[in-house]
């Protein structure tokens, strides 16, 4: 394994539906003992448990732990802290979803007063 500190040359993510816990150990450089800590900690990273309790992670999984992984080895930061930025960085995406939702509910209100209005005589 690579140095814990060296995020420059991760592999790419094979387009598969799951990974065994070792698969994600050589794509994210991170041993299986590590994943399965920060599955304590952070409450965002959940595996599948599958057959005998063998562990399967999900694309966005895989991401993820890389994210964790640059914000413990890179940028430094402690458990504590990787988990609030995690926390925090999810909350302006959900308040950008709701104003989008309120926006593209009003744009159809309005197609729907257009269409019912009657258009009179040809």
């Amino acid at each position: 394994m690579l140095d814990p500190g060296d995020n420059s040359e991760l592999p790419p993510i094979p387009g598969k539906r799951y990974f065994t816990i070792s698969e994600v150990s050589e794509l994210c450089l991170v041993k299986p003992h590590v994943l399965r800590y920060w599955e304590q900690e952070f409450p965002k990273l959940r595996s599948v448990k599958r057959r005998g309790n063998r562990r399967y992670y999900q694309h966005h999984d895989v991401q993820l732990i890389r994210e964790i992984r640059n914000l413990l080895y890179i940028e430094g930061f402690t458990i504590s802290g990787a988990r609030n930025r995690l926390m925090h960085e999810a909350e302006p995406v959900r308040e950008g979803r709701a104003e989008a939702l309120a926006l593209l509910t009003e744009g159809l209100e309005e197609i729907r007063r257009l269409l019912t209005l009657d258009p009179g005589p040809p």
